[in-house]
């Protein structure tokens, strides 16, 4: 949905930090921000501060798995 807004608002660029590999849709599992087949792409820049914003994702699901 993210990807898809981010297209439909044609945002010209992304940046961020970890890649989601079971359903990220902007460069990881699918890429759809860059797909030709749509009128509008967008430049895509992953891995800033990678390490770091994995682990807030990691503790954020682990909290929320804990209530």
């Amino acid at each position: 949905m993210c990807s898809g807004a981010i297209g439909l608002a044609r945002i010209p660029k992304v940046i961020y930090g970890a890649k989601n590999q079971k359903f990220g849709a902007g460069g990881s599992l699918y890429d759809i921000l860059t797909d030709e087949r749509l009128n509008h792409r967008v430049e895509v820049e992953s891995g800033l501060l990678e390490e770091e914003c994995a682990a807030i994702m990691q503790n954020f699901f682990r909290n929320r798995r804990k209530k």
